[in-house]
C-alpha cells in the first residue's frame, strides 16, 4: 500500500498462508541452533561444533566397552548386544588387531571403526618397514587422533562417530588410551566408552588397584560391564583380548571367556 508516496509492505492476515517465523516471535535460539548444525566448520555463539557432539551422541548408543590396565599388560572385554538371535556373534567384530604388541576395542559406527583400524594397521607396517621397530602406542594414538581432528577442520566431510580403547605395550611398558570422535585422546588406568560409560567408570574408580594381576584384570572389566547391563552377561556375546609381554596380542577361546564370566556370576 501506498502512504504519502512511501511503499509499506504489511503482511497478510490469512493464516492459513502466513505464520510467524521464529525471528519474529524473539526465539533467537532456536533458528541460531538449526543454522550452526548445519556443517562441521562452523562454531555456535558460545564455542560448540554441534556435529561433534552429535558423533559423540552416536558412541554413547554404541555398545559398552571396557579395558583395564593390569601389571604385565593391557585387557579389552566387549559386550557385542546382538539385536536379533538369528545373528551369529562371531560375524561381530568390535576388537581389532593392529599390530602383534596393540590392539583396539571400538563402540559407536563400526564401519567408521574399521577405516580407522586399516589406517592404525598402515601407519604400523609402514614404521616397521623404515624403522625396523614397532610403533610406540602413544605415538599411533596421536597419529590417528589428528587423522580423527582432520575430519572436524574442513567442509564435505563428517566426523568419525566412533571411539576407541587403544591398549598396547611397548619399551615403556603397557598403556590404555581413550580417543574421541573429537580427536581427543586421555591416557587412563582403567575405562570404558559407549552406554554403559558412567556404571562401568563407577565400578572401576572403587575397585581398581595398581599392579594387578590378569586375572584380576579380567575380573575387574567384567565387574564393571556387568555393572553396566544389569548384572546380565551372557558369555556367547562377550569378546576379551589381552595384550601382554608374554603372547602379544591374542584373543580368549570361548571356553576362556565362560569360565571367566561364571566367576563373575
Amino acid at each position: 500500500m501506498l502512504n504519502e508516496g512511501r511503499l509499506i509492505i504489511t503482511p497478510p492476515t490469512d493464516t492459513l498462508f502466513y505464520h510467524t517465523r521464529p525471528w519474529q516471535k524473539g526465539n533467537f535460539m532456536q533458528a541460531g541452533h538449526m543454522a550452526y548444525d548445519r556443517a562441521i566448520t562452523v562454531f555456535s555463539p558460545d564455542g560448540r561444533l554441534f556435529q561433534v557432539e552429535y558423533a559423540r551422541e552416536a558412541v554413547k548408543r554404541g555398545t559398552t566397552t571396557v579395558g583395564v590396565k593390569f601389571k604385565d599388560g593391557v585387557v579389552l572385554i566387549v559386550d557385542k548386544r546382538l539385536s536379533s538371535k538369528l545373528i551369529e556373534p562371531g560375524s561381530i567384530e568390535k576388537i581389532f588387531q593392529i599390530d602383534g604388541h596393540i590392539g583396539c576395542a571400538t563402540s559407536g559406527l563400526v564401519a567408521d571403526a574399521r577405516a580407522l583400524v586399516d589406517r592404525a594397521r598402515v601407519e604400523c607396517q609402514v614404521n616397521s618397514f623404515n624403522y625396523s621397530e614397532d610403533l610406540a602406542v602413544e605415538s599411533l594414538v596421536k597419529k590417528l587422533c589428528d587423522f580423527k581432528q582432520s575430519y572436524t577442520q574442513y567442509g564435505g566431510v563428517r566426523p568419525f562417530g566412533t571411539a576407541m580403547l587403544i591398549g598396547g605395550i611397548d619399551s615403556s611398558g603397557p598403556h590404555l588410551y581413550e580417543t574421541d570422535p573429537s580427536g581427543a585422546m586421555m591416557a587412563y588406568k582403567a575405562g570404558g566408552i559407549g552406554a554403559g560409560r558412567n556404571e562401568v567408570m563407577e565400578i572401576f574408580e572403587k575397585e581398581y588397584k595398581e599392579n594387578m594381576t590378569q586375572n584380576q584384570g579380567i575380573n575387574l572389566g567384567l565387574k564393571g560391564l556387568s555393572a553396566a547391563n544389569e548384572n546380565n552377561l551372557k558369555a556367547d556375546v562377550i569378546e576379551i583380548a589381552i595384550v601382554n609381554t608374554t603372547k602379544g596380542f591374542h584373543t580368549l577361546d570361548s571356553k576362556s571367556v565362560g569360565e571367566a564370566v561364571k566367576k563373575i556370576k
